[in-house]
């Protein structure tokens, strides 16, 4: 059984697109979402926040002054952490903040995402809707129906066309098929995806 992607406009060349039911058909899946979109999220942090221990700060190698008889505490390392100019205790280290995930969760929740948006009506199909020129007034005209919603627009690939023209207009997104991650998804109002990348998503989550 199938389903149809309807097209942007009653005009557009393009047309209804039937997809598959097993990726376009599935049931809103809340938890899973929730759990994508925070792996996602979390796997975007850099995690380069590092300090310096007391074996990374330099200097230190001779003991500061004599064990006994300087009437002065001990001490082993002008680099101690107690010193000024020390190293840190606890010193904070890169790290990732990937989450685990497996293939078949991730897969099931993009199905889940895009379900909804056609559910919803704010996912639809346009083969013309690559501007034929880097002009930002063709683009801005194509998705003037959507007035100031964020709109997301996939693609098969990137031109120097669409890149060049969606630069300058707010709340537009343009992304790949094979870049697409669920937190475009999630925060787009309304998705527009040619024909060809529809295509290449549904492959991909079969």
């Amino acid at each position: 059984m199938s389903l149809k992607v309807p097209a942007l406009n009653s005009a557009d060349s393009a047309g209804e697109v039937e997809v598959n039911e097993v990726v376009f058909g599935q049931d809103y899946n809340e938890a899973l979402i929730h759990q994508l979109a925070t792996k996602t999220m979390a796997g975007l942090r850099s995690g380069t926040k590092a300090q310096k221990n007391r074996s990374d700060v330099s200097g230190g190698g001779a003991k500061p002054w004599k064990q006994k008889g300087a009437g002065r505490a001990r001490s082993g390392t002008i680099r101690s952490p107690i010193w000024r100019g020390g190293g840190t205790t606890f010193a904070a280290r890169p790290r990732s903040f990937d989450q685990k995930l497996n293939k078949k969760m991730y897969r099931a929740g993009i199905r889940s995402i895009l379900s909804e948006l056609l559910r919803q009506k704010r996912l639809t199909t346009s083969l013309d809707i690559i501007p034929t020129t880097p002009k930002t007034k063709e683009l801005a005209a194509k998705i003037k129906e959507f007035g100031r919603n964020r709109i997301l627009i996939i693609t098969e690939e990137i031109n120097e066309n669409i890149l060049l023209s969606s630069r300058n207009i707010i709340n537009l997104d343009v992304v790949s098929a094979k870049e697409l991650n669920p937190v475009m998804l999630i925060a787009a109002e309304n998705v527009i995806v040619t024909p060809a990348a529809l295509k290449e998503i549904e492959a991909q989550l079969l």
